[in-house]
């Protein structure tokens, strides 16, 4: 039986300081032009968390626009008004950098994260007022320290600062004097991903319905990765952060794999399910503070706001097949291996057309692609193009290739099988996990029977290698709860007496015809 897809949490927290302090192009051009004209003209493109609330692919990926919805606005737009400019959606959430502060302080178990009393003492009933955050959450939230005490740490301990509106508030400390590995920028980046990976899991947890006692495994596939100098990357951040989740019947592992990622994580969720190894996995992950303004300098030239100023995250249930969710057809299965090559071609015939052929299908009786959903308006002012555009036209082009489209019909394949992108450049955030969440409920509602999530990742990054990498696998309609369901007992003992009274008529009819 495939397992099935039960809910999803997709959330947003707005990070403008942390552009300017914690963003790999800010503090790289501080080291190396530190009186750059782009340092100085940069806070005046920085948004106000209002003006994040007014825009269009924020909505789309909280769930309060469709993609179909964002697809009838013409681009650019970041200088449009969004129809709906909520905190809250259906999925998830926005929230403001002073309350993720604070989140982070609670994520934190090892005192490394201090904040300026006043600063808690404000934010802190902002906090308890959102209806994700749980009391037991509030309860590990503390008083905070005196300025000259963050000051302290930061001028002489070698903290990492922590800003709201340009104004010292808190650090983060570091945990070792000489690890590299235990520095309080790399804490840093850490502990604002594990607290974006605790608010979608609250939001998964919530949306699905599950008793959160009932979660048994978590998977993390975020691009962080925590330990120390005898193991770098050895951590374990999806425990970490079921901890603080509230997620006491959980272990979990960390899944790594660049921006493939999360699509290698749900796979694995699907295959320990329908494995009957576990009843309920989580697959989720946060932002990457890392990643914050990566495009700055370009947007700055183009005189548009900084709009790689969100932290991502997401969180999606895997569950035993229940026969009404959408399933993960674990058949159906795309895989860019050792020897396939790295031309575009190549990638998307292993991803798309190759895992449909072996199963007997078209490229065009999958209605919906998801892979790169990377936000047009951030990657086309900096060169990259529309990235789900380009996927698009190459899935299509591989279609008229293989004799499945009309050349006629190429104009069209992209707005029939594809989507507008909406998700921040957080590097695993867009790559296809995005529309996990409106699958689902596109599928439930017969709008469409199947969809295809397409992780891609970029291997060569970590220096070990020069090959690429990417998954794929289908959600699809459940099958009917008549071929996933089991027998009660009543109904086998019921059955077995049928066949015994049967198998008796039987022998009587025999001894009669003797």
């Amino acid at each position: 039986m495939n397992s099935v897809i039960k809910g999803a949490g997709y959330i947003l927290s707005h990070a403008p300081d942390m552009v300017l302090h914690n963003g790999t192009t800010q503090t790289t051009e501080k080291v190396v032009n530190p009186n750059s004209e782009y340092l100085v003209e940069l806070p005046k493109h920085l948004r106000s968390y209002e003006q994040t609330l007014n825009y269009m692919p924020n909505q789309v990926y909280i769930g309060n626009m469709t993609p179909d919805e964002l697809a009838q606005h013409a681009q650019p737009w970041y200088n449009q008004d969004a129809p709906v400019k909520e905190r809250y959606g259906k999925f998830g959430e926005i929230m403001p950098q002073d309350e993720f502060y604070l989140l982070m302080q609670v994520s934190d178990v090892f005192d490394l994260v201090e904040l300026e009393k006043d600063f808690v003492a404000d934010v802190k009933p902002r906090l308890a007022a959102d209806p994700i955050i749980t009391e037991s959450i509030m309860a590990r939230v503390k008083d905070g320290v005196s300025e000259e005490e963050v000051q302290h740490w930061v001028n002489e301990e070698g903290a990492e600062p922590l800003y709201n509106n340009n104004k010292l508030i808190g650090c983060v400390k570091r945990a070792h004097d000489v690890d590299v590995n235990l520095s309080a920028h790399v804490l840093l980046e850490d502990l604002a991903c594990k607290a974006g990976s605790v608010l979608a899991l609250l939001y998964c947890v919530k949306n699905s319905g599950i008793n959160p006692a009932d979660v048994e495994y978590v998977i993390d596939c975020a691009e962080e990765a925590c330990g120390d100098m005898n193991q770098r990357g050895g951590g374990n951040f999806a425990k970490a952060a079921a901890e603080i989740a509230g997620l006491t019947g959980a272990t979990g592992e960390d899944v790594r794999g660049f921006c493939a990622a999360p699509t290698h994580a749900m796979i694995t969720a699907a295959s320990l399910v329908k494995a009957g190894t576990y009843k309920n996995v989580i697959v989720t992950a946060g932002g990457c503070t890392a990643k914050l303004g990566m495009n700055g300098k370009d947007h700055v030239k183009k005189d548009m706001p900084i709009l790689e100023d969100m932290m991502g995250g997401f969180a999606v249930l895997v569950s035993e097949n229940d026969g009404v969710n959408p399933e993960i057809n674990l058949d159906i299965l795309g895989r860019h291996t050792v020897g396939t090559g790295s031309s575009p071609q190549a990638v998307i015939s292993s991803l798309v057309a190759d895992p449909l052929e072996r199963n007997g299908l078209k490229i065009t009786d999958i209605d919906k692609y998801s892979p790169e959903m990377q936000n047009p308006d951030i990657t086309k002012p900096a060169g990259a193009g529309d990235v789900p555009l380009a996927n698009y036209k190459m899935i299509g082009a591989l279609a008229v290739k293989k004799g499945e489209l009309e050349k006629k019909e190429l104009a069209a394949f992209p707005e029939k099988h594809g989507l507008t992108g909406w998700a921040p450049t957080q590097g695993h955030i867009p790559s296809g996990v995005p529309y996990i969440g409106f699958a689902r409920e596109d599928i439930l509602s017969g709008k469409i029977k199947n969809a295809m999530i397409i992780g891609k990742g970029s291997l060569f990054l970590g220096r070990m290698t020069n090959l690429f990498d990417g998954v794929s696998f289908v959600i699809q309609a459940n099958t009917g709860a008549e071929d996933n369901s089991g027998v009660s007992e009543d109904e086998v003992k019921s059955l077995i007496a049928k066949a015994m009274k049967d198998f008796a008529m039987t022998l009587m009819g025999e001894e009669e015809g003797k």
